[in-house]
């Protein structure tokens, strides 16, 4: 541990830090769903999803080695440059976060590793084929395939349990659906959890401490899972809220179908080593399952706002982080200049984030941010509306019409008066 300098050791921790924001955003990935549907409480789910998170990160290091020896090459690159690629990713989950967007944490580090990497080393550092066959097409087929899965699956599922009353069947598919939010934290860990491994492992290797091509040591693996844990228990609200309300209204039977079609995808692309977005996969899962439900709706105005962000996640991260690489490459001062803007900026956010906050008490209500007891009002509205539409105005000689038959006839006689002075003027 001779080469572990103090450089590399801020690296370590701003890469745990970052682990920690994608277990608060990516939250909405497993338990939006659940509860939006009333299958658990706000706590007890995201508690569940912590542990599981937890779990996951021990079973696989595919991923974790895409991250470290695939997406740039590690020649030439000094542990600088890992730092301004998780300044750039960290910047881009929080701002995401306070607008309660579900972008890809996955696509913020890739974009920061990216811009960074071509800022220090140009275009040579990056392994354009890796990038290409094991971020880009997984990016466009995930949600694709999970969507297609949960749509196929809700419709499956509401055609086997159609026959059978309601009441008998929704508890037994919010069980099933525990268990499949459950299958998708595990699946998480699996995932997100490894690609803070290896970007620790990737500034490892960068500073001569680990040789080139090795596995996450096991002191990396276990404060990447801890990180991503707390991360998730403290619970990413506004895009919970987002995935749980704002794309569709789920039941019970779709909330099952698109966590189950969702951990699927992901399982399958962490065993390949494929390093996709859990949140591409899981918001595509929620659409596919929203339609398919007959009569069932997507918010397209929620969604077409969701792909904005997907598509700026990459470029955006990439360039805050290269003007963070930029500065960090003045040397000392640029690295204590840059560490200090990354401070101040999650500061502003998180300031910005308490004037409307939101957390368990209010995630239900709608996306505007109206909290849950004044959405209740609505029905009596409604109401309201129709009973202005058939109680005539106060004024005038028909506001004595109250229904009576006695009375309507007086209206009737009331009103064949009215004419006449119509006639005089």
């Amino acid at each position: 541990m001779e080469h572990f300098t103090l450089l590399l050791a801020i690296v370590v921790v701003t890469a745990l830090v970052f682990d920690f924001t994608n277990g608060f955003h990516d939250t909405a990935n497993a338990m939006a769903t659940t509860i939006s549907t009333g299958a658990m409480k706000p706590k007890a789910a995201v508690a569940m999803s912590a542990v599981l998170n937890l779990v996951g990160a021990f079973l696989s290091v595919e991923v974790a080695k895409t991250i470290s020896g695939g997406i740039i090459n590690e020649n030439g690159i000094e542990p600088s440059v890992i730092f301004a690629a998780l300044v750039g990713a960290i910047l881009w989950n929080l701002l995401t976060w306070l607008l309660g967007l579900p972008s890809s944490s996955s696509h913020a580090l890739f974009g920061g590793l990216i811009g960074a990497a071509v800022m220090s080393a140009g275009f040579s550092a990056v392994n354009g084929g890796t990038i290409v066959t094991k971020v880009l097409i997984p990016a466009v087929a995930a949600p694709l395939v999970a969507g297609l899965a949960a749509m196929l699956a809700t419709r499956l599922t509401l055609r086997l349990g159609g026959a059978a009353e309601n009441k008998s069947t929704a508890k037994g598919y919010r069980a099933g659906q525990i268990a499949s939010a459950g299958l998708v934290s595990l699946a998480h860990g699996t995932n997100d959890a490894q690609k803070t491994m290896g970007v620790i492992t990737l500034a490892l290797v960068t500073g001569g401490v680990l040789a080139p091509g090795s596995n996450p040591p096991m002191w990396v693996i276990v404060s990447a899972g801890v990180a991503i844990a707390l991360g998730t228990y403290l619970g990413g609200w506004r895009i919970i809220r987002t995935m749980g309300k704002g794309l569709t209204d789920l039941k019970p039977q779709q909330g099952f179908a698109a966590q189950t079609s969702a951990a699927t995808v992901i399982l399958a692309s962490s065993n390949l080593g494929f390093s996709l977005s859990t949140t591409q996969s899981c918001s595509g899962a929620v659409m596919g399952a929203g339609l398919g439900r007959k009569g069932g709706v997507v918010r397209w105005s929620t969604a077409t706002r969701m792909f904005i962000a997907w598509g700026l996640t990459l470029p955006a991260a990439g360039v805050v982080a290269a003007l963070a690489e930029l500065l960090t490459k003045q040397g000392t001062w640029g690295v204590v200049a840059t560490a200090a803007l990354l401070v101040a900026g999650s500061g502003a956010i998180w300031l910005a984030s308490r004037r409307e906050p939101v957390d368990h008490t209010n995630v239900t209500a709608d996306e505007t941010g109206a909290p849950a007891p004044e959405a209740e009002p609505e029905p009596a509205g409604v109401v309201t509306a129709a009973i202005a539409a058939v109680t005539p105005p106060p004024a005038g000689p028909t506001s004595s019409v109250h229904g009576h038959a006695g009375e309507l006839a007086t209206a009737g006689s009331a009103s064949s008066h009215s004419p006449s002075p119509a006639a005089t003027v």
